[in-house]
This record gives C-alpha cells, structure tokens and sequence, in this order.
C-alpha cells in the first residue's frame, strides 16, 4: 500500500528539510545534533500526520 503525503505531512517535512539544511551549516556540533533530533521528530509527525489525514478520509468516505 503507498501512502500519499497530506498536506499536513507536507508542512511537517518541510519544516524537517529546513532544520536538516540549517544543522548542516552549525560549526557546532552540539546544537546540529539536537537540530538532526528534531527534524527526525518532525519526519515522524508527517507520517503519522499522513495516516492519521488518510484514516479520517476513509472514515469519512465510509459515511457517505
């Protein structure tokens, strides 16, 4: 089954790419990592933000 990215999702990796970009430009190391952490943490909100988007289509769908 393919998983299409909601729109939700879309904002979620998008704000990822943006940390994942600025972490790679940080000389610290530190700071780079907690940004790698948190974009990670975003990927996962757009996969469940995706799921959850499409289970509630289904659901809705099904009312119909």
């Amino acid at each position: 089954m393919t998983l299409q990215i909601s729109q939700r999702g879309k904002e979620y990796l998008k704000t990822a790419q943006t940390l994942l970009r600025t972490a790679g430009t940080m000389t610290d190391q530190l700071i780079a990592a907690q940004l790698k952490a948190l974009a990670d943490d975003y990927e996962r909100r757009a996969e469940k933000a995706s799921l959850d988007d499409a289970a509630k289509a289904l659901v809705q769908s099904d009312e119909r």
